[in-house]
């Protein structure tokens, strides 16, 4: 009897393990830091992170809770006189999620992914004024900050580039009439 009680106590912890719904949170914390493209660190600049939940701001160096989401949560970091910093932080579906699925928690895999607990954000992300980044969660590593793979930049140069090569609204309207 004792054994049959220990026997179901222990499948029931294990089950209950990959279910988000009922042991994770719907929120996490981030770190934010921002930087000069040298590495140096800038403070107080104004960071917002936005996913479908909202927009959560933070000064920096600091800490912010966000809602998690399976979609990705795009962030700005703003200080006057530099061209903005701006990232898309990639979500990752988490252990929660792969218990569920594995253990025959079907249900419980569709409750966590609508609830967003079912997914994880990096928990550190270093901004770099003037850069376009993305941080994907699968790259965090414990106490370092995750690893940004630069993917442009955000520059008055860049700017001037794309207006350059945009023609303006006007532009392709007046073409258009002229070829009729």
């Amino acid at each position: 009897m004792k054994k049959t009680a220990l026997s179901l106590s222990a499948s029931t912890l294990l089950l209950l393990s990959g279910c988000a719904s009922i042991t994770g949170e719907t929120t996490q914390s981030m770190r934010v830091e921002t930087r000069m493209a040298d590495g140096t660190e800038i403070r107080d600049a104004e960071c917002e992170l936005q996913n479908e939940y909202g927009a959560f701001r933070v000064k920096t160096p600091g800490a912010v809770t966000v809602r998690r989401s399976g979609s990705e949560l795009q962030v700005t970091c703003r200080k006057e006189g530099l061209a903005d910093g701006r990232a898309t932080a990639v979500s990752r579906a988490n252990g929660g999620m792969w218990g569920n699925i594995l253990f025959g928690g079907g249900i419980g895999a569709v409750i966590d992914h609508n609830k967003g607990t079912a997914y994880t954000y990096p928990q550190w992300v270093q901004m770099v004024f003037g850069k376009l980044l993305a941080f994907d969660r699968r790259d965090d590593q414990e106490g370092q900050p995750s690893l940004a793979k630069e993917v442009g930049s955000t520059g008055p140069a860049d700017a001037a580039q794309n207006a350059a090569t945009t023609p303006p609204a006007t532009d392709k309207l007046a073409k258009s009439e002229a070829q009729k």
